[in-house]
């Protein structure tokens, strides 16, 4: 990325990388943590013979708390910037860690997935915030979310894969311990993300509420979107362990094969998006990467060896990997900017009301049909509702 003009024939001021690539080492923390947990307690609850349906209830919490958070955190964004919420979201998030490291009891675990999961949302919806305002046309801006989209991407290699190895040398309580670190990094790490110069807040009056933001049809669409792929991701990370750990996998190699996305996902949003930002349509990037992911659903039941369900999930990452920088970019173009905080954070709500409820639906479909039905449910549900894909504009929506 290099310098761009101003308005007024001048060039503006470099490209802040510096700050970029530290806003990605804070949120690596924050999601690391998130995503050691949502492998950990599944697997520590399989191991306890728990039910199916008892482990979506506890997967289902990782999405609880952002429900009622977002708003807050996405409000809090917009008025405060970066540090403030980032605080909030470390602290909730090492809590968490620090509970499922002391006791192994149902209930107190699903508060700790609940803490985990608020953490990782509230301090997200800052990042994103900040990250797009350091973007000046929309083919940065696409390239600012696919750099930042490696936030998550490396934490769904760091998390699982350090989580796994901990669990099978150690124990889950030290992996716990050890992912109860990771917040504290990124607190440390804020402190070289220059403070925001911020607009005058405005008055309780002049509030217009989050909601409203419904009203536009081309922030509804992409709400749609956004859902197809986050219940897509919800599936895969839901069902895997289930596969794996009904075909005799250790712990460590299905942290493995989770981490297969996370190399292939990033890779794409390093070496693919700056490519194909000015290149092509976000409404192609989007519709194909919908499709793609509905194709490996289809055959991923049969895909039984190890190294196939990597190869499987290293596609997803292909897929995955590309649309979500596509999607952020047009959310952020239907969005006024003054209240993009608040555009991301109803973007959460939805996104995790569906992460609360999905987990349920799969305990019980998981229980009654099989892991397998799961993958071939969703496929179905991707090839249905691609066709929203086709009516989003070139610019935005």
């Amino acid at each position: 990325m290099t310098l761009s003009a101003s308005s007024d024939g001048a060039l503006a001021e470099p490209f802040p990388y510096f700050k970029l690539w530290v806003l990605v080492l804070c949120q690596i923390g924050m999601h690391s943590c998130l995503t050691g947990m949502r492998m950990a307690a599944p697997l520590q609850l399989l191991q306890r013979d728990m039910d199916v349906w008892a482990v979506g209830v506890v997967m289902a919490m990782f999405a609880t708390a952002p429900v009622f958070l977002a708003l807050t955190a996405g409000r809090m964004a917009d008025r405060h910037g970066y540090h403030r919420p980032t605080r909030i979201a470390a602290s909730l998030s090492f809590a968490g860690a620090v509970i499922a490291s002391s006791t192994s009891h149902y209930l107190w675990l699903c508060l700790a997935a609940a803490l985990c999961g608020g953490g990782s949302s509230f301090g997200l919806i800052a990042l994103q915030r900040t990250a797009a305002r350091l973007a000046s046309n929309a083919g940065e801006r696409m390239k600012v979310f696919g750099w930042i989209a490696i936030a998550p991407a490396l934490a769904s290699l760091i998390g699982p894969l350090g989580t796994g190895l901990l669990i099978d040398h150690y124990g889950f309580r030290i992996a716990f311990a050890a992912l109860a670190i990771l917040p504290l990094g990124t607190l440390l790490l804020s402190q070289w993300v220059p403070r925001e110069q911020m607009a005058a807040p405005v008055s309780r009056e002049q509030r217009r509420p989050a909601w409203d933001l419904l009203c536009e049809p081309s922030f509804r669409r992409l709400l749609f979107i956004n859902w197809l792929v986050s219940a897509s991701w919800d599936v895969h990370s839901f069902a895997l362990p289930i596969l794996g750990s009904a075909r005799g996998m250790s712990a460590s190699v299905i942290g493995a094969i989770l981490a297969a996305y996370a190399v292939t996902s990033t890779l794409v949003r390093l070496l693919l998006i700056p490519l194909l930002a000015n290149r092509l349509s976000q409404r192609s990037i989007i519709l194909s990467a919908l499709l793609l992911t509905a194709a490996v659903y289809a055959i991923y039941p049969w895909l039984g060896p190890a190294w196939a369900m990597a190869l499987g999930t290293a596609t997803l990452g292909v897929a995955l990997g590309t649309i979500q920088p596509a999607l952020m970019t047009q959310l952020h173009h239907v969005t006024p900017s003054a209240r993009h905080g608040e555009g991301l954070a109803v973007r959460s709500v939805f996104i995790n009301c569906s992460g609360a409820c999905m987990p349920l639906l799969f305990g019980v479909l998981g229980a009654a049909l099989g892991a397998a039905s799961l993958f071939w449910l969703m496929s179905g549900v991707l090839l249905a509702g691609s066709w929203q894909a086709r009516r989003l504009g070139a610019a935005g929506g």
